[in-house]
């Protein structure tokens, strides 16, 4: 796959770490050029932003970036939650959830009496010992027991430091009671293939900008999507090295953006 097979029609942008970075002691650290680059997509193309986030609403998510300056619509946020509670629904799964506190009440709609799965997300302060347990005991009385994970980061970047994400988590419950697991987010194609619907365009007519080489450049490229990696967020210079290759390493986002609106206009 190379930047020069086709034109470059739409973008899927990645938030946390291509467009601010977290925080713990405030809302976020816009990424510099990133609140320009988002507009200048939305005035020379089509831009979707997808996302593994799991531990606020999409609704939640929309307002923290128009805080921070960002110019989108709510709509244009693809995000694990909606499409895992689909999955769930369709498949009559009556699940226990360990997730982050700010999004239990997204799930309130849900049948969880006497659960036949678990669904897992980034629950931070909420994974403990008695939770993870909780969620253990569940999965071990069950002949056939389902993990469904919100996204599988292996970790995500504060300005504090690396913060052990999603799947370390359900790696210990999966091997601790041999379960099936179904990942709902990148870097499966779910996502991916919702936002490229919506913007009405092929997969080889989109590019995904992300900061993680496995689940934003690894799972687009495996949707069929040109993969784009940053240099702010979560990079590693150690992934020069990856078994993964992006279709094109950049610094950020504006420079992602400069280059390839100007390209689209060769």
């Amino acid at each position: 796959m190379n930047l020069n097979n086709k034109p470059v029609k739409g973008f899927l942008l990645d938030i946390t770490g291509v467009l601010y970075n977290s925080d713990p002691s405030r809302m976020g650290r816009v990424i510099e050029g990133s609140v320009e680059a988002v507009n200048r997509l939305y005035a020379e193309s089509v831009v979707r932003f997808v996302t593994n986030e799991s531990t606020r609403s999409r609704k939640h998510l929309f307002e923290k970036l128009t805080r921070l300056g960002f110019t989108l619509k709510e709509e244009h946020i693809f995000m694990p939650i909606p499409e895992a509670k689909r999955y769930i629904k369709e498949h009559n799964l009556r699940p226990h959830i360990l997730v982050h506190k700010g999004i239990v009440n997204e799930f309130e709609d849900l049948d969880t009496s006497n659960p036949n799965c678990v669904l897992l997300g980034d629950a931070e302060e909420g994974f403990t010992y008695e939770s993870m347990n909780a969620a253990f005991r569940v999965l071990h009385t069950l002949s056939d027991p389902l993990i469904i994970s919100l996204g599988f980061g292996k970790f995500y970047q504060r300005i504090d430091g690396p913060c052990m994400d999603v799947a370390g988590f359900v790696r210990a419950l999966q091997y601790a009671c041999d379960a099936r697991t179904f990942i709902i987010g990148k870097p499966e194609k779910q996502l991916f293939k919702a936002a490229t619907d919506d913007m009405g365009l092929m997969t080889d007519e989109v590019v995904m900008i992300g900061d993680d080489i496995v689940s934003d450049i690894g799972g687009a490229q495996k949707a069929g999507i040109r993969g784009v990696q940053v240099r702010t967020g979560k990079w590693r210079e150690s992934w020069m090295n990856h078994s993964i290759k992006p279709d094109l390493l950049v610094d950020d986002l504006r420079s992602a953006v400069e280059m390839l609106l100007k390209k689209k206009g060769n």
